[in-house]
């Protein structure tokens, strides 16, 4: 992507999950010198210095011709940060957050009728194998939508929708479903103990198992319905399992209030 931006990208916030952006970017052959970083604390933002990249503490001085503004902040500050891009608001600058619940309403109700896009990243995105999910206001044009696009490729895939009210859907499935898997790895381990495996042999069959099926799960051109029928013979092992985790009180069931629980959860907080 070098020299992809005729103007400034500013990234505002460089906590983990704007720099596990900035890593991405830079990674992917954007100059540093392209990136303008607004952090206000100070041990932050000498990392980020570190890096190359312009830092600044607070958004008084945004760089002339800037291409787009990402926000990367907490959710909780989201509406004392958005009102110092306003300056920014009259031209044909697009805005990017990744906040969680935040949505285009906020962004919209501080800069006004401006191209914004909402999106939701996973913590994957820190080594590159993030899933994010994004959505756009009416404003926003093919080329920006384009640009949102590039940005949010360096860490991984990008998926749209049409309809922001199912952002708290993808938030429950993708944003938080990692936690949902790394809490099948500490369940598998542990019940790899009660059958008598030693705790480290059992975490690491667990996390092997699960990387693994979730690479086949990803090159195979097969449904995970269908691996699973490959994997499971009549009368098995891996059948007797599937008769506890697929009965009615199962995974299914329990995997579906989950989701529910975390799409409710997403709508109350936005």
């Amino acid at each position: 992507m070098t020299k992809q931006f005729s103007g400034a990208i500013v990234l505002a916030g460089g906590g983990k999950m704007g720099g596990a952006l900035l890593a991405g970017w830079l990674e992917s052959g954007i100059e540093a010198a392209d990136i303008h970083v607004i952090e206000p604390d100070g041990g932050a933002a000498a990392r980020l210095a570190g890096l190359g990249v312009n830092v600044a503490p607070t958004a008084s001085r945004l760089p002339a011709g800037t291409e787009i503004v990402i926000f990367a902040v907490k959710p909780q500050i989201m509406n004392e940060v958005v009102p110092q891009y306003s300056s920014l608001a009259a031209g044909d600058t697009p805005f990017l957050s990744i906040a969680a619940g935040c949505r285009i309403s906020l962004f919209e109700s501080h800069l006004g009728a401006v191209p914004v896009v909402r999106a939701m990243p996973n913590t994957p995105a820190s080594i590159g194998l993030g899933m994010t999910v994004a959505c756009a206001n009416r404003q926003t044009s093919e080329a920006q939508r384009a640009l949102c696009q590039r940005l949010l490729e360096a860490v991984g895939e990008v998926a749209w929708v049409a309809d922001e009210a199912l952002m708290d859907a993808v938030t429950a499935v993708s944003g938080s479903g990692p936690a949902y898997v790394f809490l099948l790895i500490e369940k598998l381990a542990a019940a790899g103990v009660e059958a008598g495996l030693a705790p480290d042999l059992a975490m690491r069959l667990a996390r092997a198992t699960v990387r693994g099926a979730g690479e086949l799960a990803s090159r195979s051109d097969q449904a995970p319905d269908q691996l699973r029928v490959n994997v499971t013979s009549p009368g098995g092992t891996t059948a007797a399992a599937l008769d506890v985790l697929m009965a009615e009180d199962g995974l299914g069931a329990l995997m579906k209030r989950a989701v529910l629980a975390a799409t409710e959860r997403s709508k109350a907080l936005a």
